[in-house]
């Protein structure tokens, strides 16, 4: 039985980290496509892919930090 936990242990830790790499890449591809439509839209150069860019790392960080925060295990009373 201790091998098969192993396992469960590494599959869960697998689909955590390919989670954040999802996330991450989908916020920032979401931002820089609005950007660029945006921009195409009003004929603005490079500025609104720039701040939707930046919009899509952060909320990409806040996402990475809500998930890290649920997975956090909870912590033991002492008494």
């Amino acid at each position: 039985m201790p091998d098969k936990e192993k396992k469960q242990g590494v599959l869960r830790a697998l689909s955590f980290s390919s989670q954040i790499g999802i996330t991450m890449a989908a916020c920032v591809f979401i931002g820089v496509f609005l950007g660029k439509l945006i921009d195409d839209f009003l004929g603005t150069s490079p500025w609104f892919i720039l701040i939707f860019s930046l919009l899509g790392v952060a909320a990409a960080l806040r996402a990475i930090f809500h998930m890290a925060k649920k997975k956090e295990p909870p912590v033991k009373d002492k008494k």
